[in-house]
């Protein structure tokens, strides 16, 4: 196969054998579905959640500063970051100002 052949079949074929003592979660889920496109699309979406969940922190951005002052409470957990979380979220914090 020339360079040429290979640029242009942009295509990934894989065949691999997995045992359910490899990895039992994987094994169980590819199970669900009987063999052929149902299991393969499966297997592809969960590579591409796992590369994604791998990289998750290459495309965040960065915090925005905050304009109130830190408070902690006695278990530690600041209440500045989770007034930004619920927010971000739009879930009530029970705490009010």
């Amino acid at each position: 196969m020339s360079a040429v052949d290979t640029k242009q079949d942009q295509s990934v074929r894989l065949l691999f054998e997995l045992s359910r003592d490899d990895n039992p979660r994987l094994f169980d889920d590819l199970m669900r579905f009987n063999k052929g496109p149902k299991r393969v699309n499966r297997l592809r979406f969960l590579a591409h959640e796992g590369l994604l969940a791998q990289h998750w922190h290459l495309g965040m951005t960065a915090p925005a500063p905050v304009t109130t002052p830190v408070r902690s409470t006695p278990s530690g957990m600041d209440l500045a970051v989770a007034r930004q979380t619920s927010q971000a979220f739009q879930v009530g914090t029970g705490v009010e100002e």
